[in-house]
């Protein structure tokens, strides 16, 4: 008789063995079936009929990652509010005054990020 990790083992071992064959298998009818473009502008970039005049990996300035960082921050605060919003009335007054403190905290980055410059553009 077979034991029970051995017999686990092999049905394991079976999955995957029956995993990577329909891996590989719908892999390479879909490279066969594809459309091939035998167009010399296929492979450049953009494909927009503007060819670009520098490199793509230039690096970004920083400015917009921190207002993307700050947007963020404050989507969240918005969808935090509304189920806050909704069930109000069953929160109290303990509900208002963490609301509250919650909006403060967010005010205090909020300032913080002004005084700091963040929002300001060179």
């Amino acid at each position: 008789m077979i034991s029970p990790s051995v017999d686990l083992i092999v049905q394991f071992g079976l999955m995957f063995a029956i995993g990577a064959i329909v891996a590989v298998a719908l892999i390479t009818i879909a490279h066969i079936l594809a459309p091939t473009s035998k167009n010399p502008n296929k492979g450049l970039p953009y494909e927009c009929g503007v060819l670009p005049d520098g490199d793509a990996r230039l690096p970004y300035n920083v400015h917009f990652y921190l207002v993307a960082v700050l947007f963020v921050l404050f989507d969240l605060e918005a969808v935090f509010m509304y189920p806050w919003a909704v069930s109000l009335a069953k929160l109290g007054t303990v509900g208002l005054i963490e609301m509250f403190l919650f909006i403060f905290i967010l005010l205090v980055g909020y300032f913080y990020a002004w005084k700091k410059g963040v929002l300001e553009w060179e």
